[in-house]
């Protein structure tokens, strides 16, 4: 208490200095209306561009949680069209039906969303690894896209996280089809560039043109029939001869993936019960 009062002497001149000053700005603001109009003025810019900067950096940290959700929403979408496209000529007169195919063509489907913590690109054998896991929900062997496209298969859940094996390795195996023609084919990565991965077994009579969409063909468990995954760049024949090889320049950029989505099928567990039972049978015989 002593030190204040002990101040309060020391700089007591200064300190009634600035009382009156404020007292003056305060009857000049107040009782002057061009001097009141400026300092408003004034004072509304400086709230505004504080306002702004403040706005700015609350929209730069919610891009992350902005940018998973249009992950989301486009895999929602490329499902939905592929179902309502292969559909359409069924159902063009019936304004009903298409409104129910529409509320069911994402009903077998689950989408979880996660985000890549590791990832590479150069190995021949690359994995990705995403910050979900059993924990979550997530299991082997379910599909993992982007909001371009096709991304790989779950391979190993831990808890927490998950390690993905993506297109771009020697073990992944994708069934395609050309979009517009339906042929399909099995997509391969033969190292190398991590833009461009290759369709296999495409058959000597298949018709395709360069720049044709290639999609997931929906005749696995993993993915749905319409996930993207590139454009038909180059051809040649297989080794055998028997048949095409495609070049694919896939839609996904690997060395920029960020966020993901996790597709589970409600009903793929018994599809791959049943094909399991009888390639056991297959092999008795």
């Amino acid at each position: 208490m002593r030190n204040l009062i002990n101040f309060l002497l020391k700089y007591n001149h200064w300190l009634l200095f600035v009382l009156l000053e404020v007292i003056s700005f305060v009857l000049l603001f107040r009782f002057n209306n061009y001097q009141g109009s400026v300092f408003f003025t004034s004072a509304n810019r400086l709230s505004g561009a504080v306002y702004d900067a403040v706005n700015h950096i609350t929209r730069y940290f919610s891009l992350a949680d902005i940018n998973s959700d249009l992950t989301r929403r486009n895999v929602e979408l490329e499902i939905e069209l592929e179902r309502l496209t292969e559909q359409l000529q069924r159902y063009t007169r019936d304004t009903t039906s298409l409104d129910k195919l529409r509320q069911e063509s994402l009903k077998g489907y689950r989408l979880f969303s996660a985000r890549v913590t590791n990832n590479s690109v150069t190995h021949p054998n690359n994995f990705i690894t995403i910050d979900k896991g059993r924990n979550d929900g997530i299991r082997p062997e379910m599909g993992v896209v982007c909001g371009n496209g096709v991304v790989g298969i779950i391979y190993l859940t831990g808890a927490n996280h998950s390690i993905v094996l993506p297109v771009l390795n020697s073990q992944s195996n994708i069934s395609c089809k050309i979009k517009r023609t339906s042929y399909f084919g099995i997509l391969k990565w033969e190292g190398g560039s991590s833009q461009y991965a290759y369709v296999k077994d495409m058959p000597r009579h298949s018709e395709f043109t360069l720049g044709d969409t290639i999609v997931t063909s929906g005749y696995s468990a993993v993915f749905p029939a319409g996930i993207p995954v590139g454009i038909i760049d180059d051809m040649k024949d297989s080794h055998d001869g028997l048949s095409y090889l495609l070049k694919v320049k896939l839609f996904t950029d690997f060395a920029k993936l960020n966020d993901v989505q996790v597709i589970s099928s409600t009903t793929g567990t018994e599809q791959v019960h049943l094909e399991d039972s009888a390639r056991t049978a297959s092999d008795k015989q």
